[in-house]
């Protein structure tokens, strides 16, 4: 159980990393900055808004799973973190009698280079339809 817990709040630890490089990245406002006083300058700004926060991770999904026979409780997970271009990652995390692994797949464009497991493919799909 204790690994369990490890193996998680490792995993906590790595979105929290992508989260901060991500906003790392983006511009931010000067300190200071007059809000404009009419409604045009209010639109212009709420769309500011709206497209600094499609770099965000807003669309999350998790399928849990039974990836062995032998196990029960649906302890297999993957967890789908993607913004609104459908960039991210997907944190897999396969629990065996005796162990769990940890995998992590990058996404870009709602699809990945590298081959994703049909529990991988349905938390992207889920996230894809998730509104935030």
């Amino acid at each position: 159980m204790d690994v369990v817990l490890a193996l998680l709040a490792l995993l906590v630890a790595l979105a929290a990393l992508v989260v901060a490089l991500r906003g790392a990245r983006s511009t931010q406002p000067e300190p200071g900055a007059d809000l404009p006083a009419d409604a045009a300058g209010l639109r212009g700004e709420v769309a500011a808004l709206r497209a600094e926060a499609r770099g965000a991770l807003r669309h999350l999904a998790v399928v849990r799973y039974d990836a062995f026979e032998e196990m029960g409780g649906r302890l297999s997970w993957s967890l789908a973190l993607l913004d609104d271009t459908g960039d991210g990652v997907v944190l897999t995390s396969i629990r065996g009698r005796n162990e769990a692994r940890t995998y992590a797949k990058s996404v870009s464009g709602w699809s990945s280079e590298q081959e994703l497991s049909p529990e991988e493919s349905e938390a992207v799909a889920h996230a894809r339809l998730a509104r935030t």
